[in-house]
């Protein structure tokens, strides 16, 4: 019998609290402005971590001003993010958004959202060139500390082998289905330990199941279904 709706948010929420026993309660990191934080998630698409990180800085560092970043020459720009991977389609992509805020605010800010509703402030971020429900996601919890829920590799990947989400769920879909599962006040803890199950246990290739603190409600190991 598949599981109803009000079962699905049961079962979400026992998994939160038995990730938080396992992992902790994730500390907030430090918060950076919209726009700043757009930019970080655009230089993290399609790459790790720590290889964004490293674009970003060096993308500061060059033009520590975004006005600076709106007027460099396009080939400098992607020189100077290389690192993150894909710097020829980021690089435009980001001059892009930087002319539209121009063009349409008169400001190379973000902070507006804001004052929005997190439905206002979605719909703005995915009118943006290049922007994604995960990357309007990241901006507006990490950033504005507004309820969405971003959903990336691991997070897609655990929440459908867990049976929280259907197997054919899209990322978009996913995120969309998470945030009616789990109160607000869960979204980032949650997301943060899926993450980190995902690379610390339930991998892609070879999941460690034996390992695993919430095994007992795992569709993939018990019913064989999931990705």
């Amino acid at each position: 019998m598949a599981e109803m709706p009000g079962d699905l948010g049961t079962k979400a929420r026992l998994i939160h609290e038995l990730l938080l026993a396992h992992y902790g309660e994730p500390a907030w990191r430090d918060s950076l402005d919209p726009l700043s934080e757009l930019v970080l998630t655009i230089l993290s698409q399609n790459t790790a971590d720590v290889n964004s990180g490293r674009a970003y800085r060096a993308l500061r560092a060059h033009f520590p001003t975004w006005e600076a970043v709106l007027e460099a020459d396009p080939a400098e720009l992607a020189q100077a993010i290389r690192v993150g991977g894909l710097a020829h389609v980021k690089a435009p992509r980001i001059q892009a958004i930087l002319r539209r805020l121009r063009e349409e605010r008169g400001d190379l800010s973000l902070d507006f959202l804001g004052n929005m509703s997190v439905a206002e402030a979605r719909d703005y971020l995915l009118a943006l060139p290049g922007v994604g429900p995960k990357t309007a996601a990241c901006v507006l919890l990490f950033s504005l500390h507004k309820p969405a829920f971003p959903v990336d590799t691991h997070v897609h990947r655990v929440t459908r082998r867990l049976g929280l989400v259907p197997p054919k769920a899209t990322p978009e879909k996913a995120g969309l289905l998470l945030e009616e599962l789990l109160p607000q006040e869960a979204y980032y803890p949650f997301h943060i330990n899926l993450i980190r199950h995902g690379r610390a246990i339930c991998k892609a290739a070879r999941p460690r199941c034996e390992a695993c603190p919430i095994a007992q409600e795992c569709d993939y190991l018990h019913l064989g279904r999931g990705a």
